[in-house]
Parts: C-alpha cells; sequence; structure tokens
C-alpha cells in the first residue's frame, strides 16, 4: 500500500510502498477513504509536536473510512462499518490500524470528507468553548485565525451557543469565510488596532486563540474584567509571554487546551462533545467547510496549504485518490 510517511528524524515526509498492516488485539483496520490535516501535521514534519510518534510514521491525526478487519478482543463494532477515528498519525495511508475504542460511527448523510474534517476542529471549538471557558450566551467571543481549521469552528460553534462573535483575519477573503460561519464583527488582522477595534466594540469576554504572537498581546489588551483566553496554538510561530501581574488586575484567566490531551486523562469529555456535535451535524446545524480535497499523491501540496495560509477550514486528503 502508498503512504506518506516520516522515515527518519529529519527527513521530509515521502510517499512510499509499504507493506498493509495487521491489527494488534484491541486495534481494527480501517480502509481509509479521507484524511483531514492539521496545523500539528506540519509540526510533526519539523519534529517540534508535543506528542511525536517514534519514526517511521504516517502523517494524518485524524480519519474516516470502512473499517476492513478487527483484532482480538474488539466488540461493538463490525467490518463494513462506517467509522471515523483520532489516531493521532497515520491517517495519509490506504489502511491503517488504531485503536477500536477511538473509533466514532457516522451518520449515514456524513461523507467521508466531512468525517475526516470534523473531530480535530470542532472538538477542539467545542470543548474549549464550553468545557474550558464555560461561554455564556450574550458574551462577546474574538475569535483569532477566523478561518483557519479551528478558528472557523469557532465562529460557528460561538454563534450557535449565542455568543456575539468578532473574527479575526487576514484579508478580506478570509473574512467573507468567517461571515458566512455567523461572525457578527469582521476585523482584518492586516490593517488595523486590533486592541483598539475590539476595545470599540465593548472589550473581550472569551479570545479564542490559535495564532500566539502580536495578536495575543493585542486581544489580552483589550479583556474585559474576568475574560477568559483560550491558549488553542501558535500558528505565527511566535508563544505569547504572559506577564502574571497583568492577569491580576482585571482577574484574566488564560487556559490550555490539548484536545487530544483528554483522551488520555478524561476521555468522557471528549466523547460527550462528539455526541453533541454529532447531533448538531445530523440536524443541518454545523457543517465542515473544507476549501481543498486533494489526492493521497499530492499530500504535500495540501500541507503546503497550511504552511502558507492558503486554504480556508480543512483541508482533506481523498485516499485514494
Amino acid at each position: 500500500m502508498q503512504a506518506f510517511q516520516i522515515t527518519e528524524s529529519g527527513a521530509a515526509p515521502a510517499l512510499v510502498d509499504i507493506p498493509v498492516p495487521a491489527p494488534a488485539p484491541g486495534e481494527l483496520r480501517l480502509k481509509i477513504a479521507a484524511c483531514g490535516l492539521n496545523f500539528a501535521d506540519l509540526l510533526m514534519t519539523r519534529g517540534t509536536y508535543q506528542d511525536m510518534p517514534a519514526v517511521p510514521f504516517s502523517l494524518g491525526m485524524e480519519v474516516a473510512g470502512v473499517v476492513d478487519a478487527l483484532g482480538d478482543g474488539v466488540s461493538g463494532i463490525a467490518v463494513g462499518d462506517r467509522v471515523a477515528v483520532f489516531g493521532g498519525h497515520g491517517g495519509l495511508a490506504e489502511y491503517g490500524c488504531f485503536p477500536a475504542e477511538r473509533a466514532v460511527p457516522l451518520p449515514a448523510a456524513m461523507s467521508f470528507e466531512h468525517a475526516a474534517a470534523f473531530q480535530v476542529a470542532y472538538g477542539t471549538s467545542h470543548v474549549a468553548l464550553d468545557h474550558r471557558a464555560r461561554l455564556q450566551p450574550g458574551e462577546r467571543l474574538v475569535v483569532l485565525g477566523a478561518a483557519g481549521g479551528v478558528g472557523l469552528t469557532a465562529v460557528e460553534l460561538g454563534k450557535l451557543m449565542g455568543a456575539e462573535v468578532i473574527a479575526v483575519a487576514r484579508g478580506a477573503d478570509k473574512l467573507a469565510v468567517a461571515k458566512a460561519a455567523g461572525a457578527d464583527h469582521l476585523l482584518d488582522a492586516t490593517e488595523i488596532d486590533l486592541r483598539a477595534e475590539i476595545k470599540a466594540l465593548g472589550g473581550a469576554d472569551v479570545v479564542y486563540d490559535a495564532v500566539g504572537g502580536q495578536q495575543f498581546t493585542d486581544a489580552f489588551r483589550a479583556c474585559r474584567p474576568e475574560a477568559r483566553i483560550l491558549a488553542i496554538g501558535f500558528a505565527s510561530g511566535e508563544v505569547p509571554q504572559i506577564k502574571a501581574n497583568h492577569l491580576l488586575v482585571k482577574n484574566i484567566s488564560v487556559l490550555g487546551l490539548y484536545w487530544g490531551g483528554y483522551l488520555a486523562f478524561r476521555p468522557k469529555v471528549v466523547t460527550d462533545s462528539l455526541a453533541q456535535l454529532f447531533r448538531w451535524y445530523v440536524d443541518g446545524r454545523i457543517k465542515p467547510h473544507v476549501s481543498h480535497v486533494l489526492p493521497l499523491s499530492q499530500a504535500a501540496e495540501g500541507l503546503e496549504l497550511l504552511r502558507s495560509r492558503a486554504s480556508t477550514g480543512k483541508v482533506v486528503i481523498r485516499v485514494p485518490g
């Protein structure tokens, strides 16, 4: 089979031919139909992700497809089932073996492309806004990187949860995507004094930050008393440094969120969140925005779309393509 792998530390990922794996006890083998790309995949290519697999490994954190085989001890899943899995890696391949306990049955109406674009982006934003920040109806939510893979879902979910949403992105085209997802206010990060504009709109109750850098600093300074700042990621490449004494003045909380970490120490947070998200999907209340669907042979081009910020929402790799 073909797989898009990092074969040794420091090497660029490449498409290689490897044997089809056999599922170990507790695993299922998936005939992969689609794989969603995430910023974490880029970090893995640089060797800087917080949860690096041992080499060699295939990139691709979240997949959807059809169960092809079962390892010993697996129950509740059958060969032929359509499922999505957050595997952490291994998705950019024609087949993959993953823990069966992580398989999520797909609604009949959900395409493989939507399923592969769903878990990380929506899961991250829902756990962040609901479980961590306790976002309330009527609060003002600022989303930095509002047209990106997770940012766009934060706009959509924030609006669904009753917030007034301020979307911050670079350029009119990306802001138009955020507006279509429900944003109430649009701020172009390339043209404005971000702190002043947020304060002019009344300040932030919750900040959803997948960008870091100067945007974090500007949004932090525009926070209202008792605001909550969600540290989701650092797409700018700059990790903000927070002066603790500044937190005291307005009683501000900074909350970290690593969605995948909950699978290890409190998985019910993730399963309950996904159950709610799938209900909203079936009811037509949320819909993944996929800007690009590419074949496995163009996985490198898909990662470049993320690196250059040329995509909006999600980039999905169709397997085989």
